[in-house]
Order: structure tokens, then sequence, then C-alpha cells
């Protein structure tokens, strides 16, 4: 068997795969776990929930390592290959919902953008999808709240980072404090 067929048979085929809140464009986005899902994983369809890119800490400082780029080139690598992508703004990516004022049938490199869809499953069902920013009266009307909390949250996560690496030197695991 050769190395191609035998990294095809190691790929999980999916109907559906649903990703949200990846944070692209922040340190503590987890590009290269994604990666690695995605190059173990494959579906009909990819449902892209919102949060995809973070645009709320691009305006502040512009973080864009090469795996972020990965990320993006593997999903569009999909998409060519005849995976369907829908992408779903959320609040951290909500500058793409201002092209989809003036463009409701948007695409970019073959990913559907969208403020919603409606999903079918195998056995019939419908299930409704978007972000959950919609439904969040701070984001939709104290944005300045709902800044200042994603600035103590990128703080926590900072102090997490730190704190985790010297819980590696003294030799424990990993411990979250965001969660």
């Amino acid at each position: 068997m050769n190395d191609v067929t035998q990294v095809k048979s190691q790929v999980k085929w999916h109907q559906t795969l649903w990703l949200s809140d990846i944070h692209l464009g922040t340190k503590d986005c987890q590009a290269q776990a994604l990666l690695d899902f995605l190059a173990h994983n494959d579906a009909k369809c990819i449902y892209l929930v919102g949060d995809i890119i973070d645009g709320w800490q691009l305006k502040k400082r512009w973080y864009w390592p090469q795996a972020h780029n990965d990320v993006i080139q593997k999903l569009l690598r999909k998409a060519r290959k005849g995976t369907r992508i829908i992408f779903i703004p959320g609040n951290h990516d909500m500058f793409v919902r201002d092209y989809l004022k003036q463009t409701p049938d948007l695409a970019v490199g073959g990913i559907e953008v969208m403020d919603e869809a409606i999903h079918t499953t195998v056995d019939g069902r419908k299930i409704w999808i978007l972000h959950g920013d919609l439904f969040d009266g701070v984001v939709q009307n104290m944005q300045w709240l709902a800044k200042l909390g994603d600035e103590l949250y990128m703080f926590a996560l900072k102090v997490n980072r730190w704190f985790n690496l010297w819980r590696a030197k003294l030799g424990l695991d990993y411990w979250s404090l965001s969660q």
C-alpha cells in the first residue's frame, strides 16, 4: 500500500462537520490541532459557524502565522475537491456581514457565505444554522461591553499560557483557567 492510499484509508468520512469559534488571528487559536483534524476527517458538507477569523483582535494587533494560512488553504482545497462549505459569520467576523448586505449570494473561493442556513439531516429534520451572537443582547446592544468582555477573556488566556508554562516545568498536566 503506498503512502497516499494509506492516508486516504485513515480519513473518516462524515455527512456534515460543524466548526465554530476557531478565532484565526489570535495566539490561542488551535490552528495546528484543527489542521490535524481536517487532515483526518472529511465530509460532504462543512459549516463554519462564526468567529472563524477574529476581526476584533486583528484590528488591534496583527497576528497571522503560517498555520492560520494553512487552515484557510485546507478549507479552500476541500471546497475545490467538492466539499460544500458554508460560512456563517459571527460577532468576531461580523465585518463579513457588511459584504452580505451588498451581495446576498456571496461566495469566496467556492465557500458560500450566508447570514443563516437551513440544514436537512439524513433523517429529514431541519436545523436552523446561525451564530449565537444574534441572540446576545450585550453583543447586539452594548458592543463596548462585549469588547471589554473579550479583552478580559484574552487576558485570561494570556495568564493561562504563563500558568501552564510553569505547570509544565513542574511536571504537571495542562489545566485551563478559562474553562
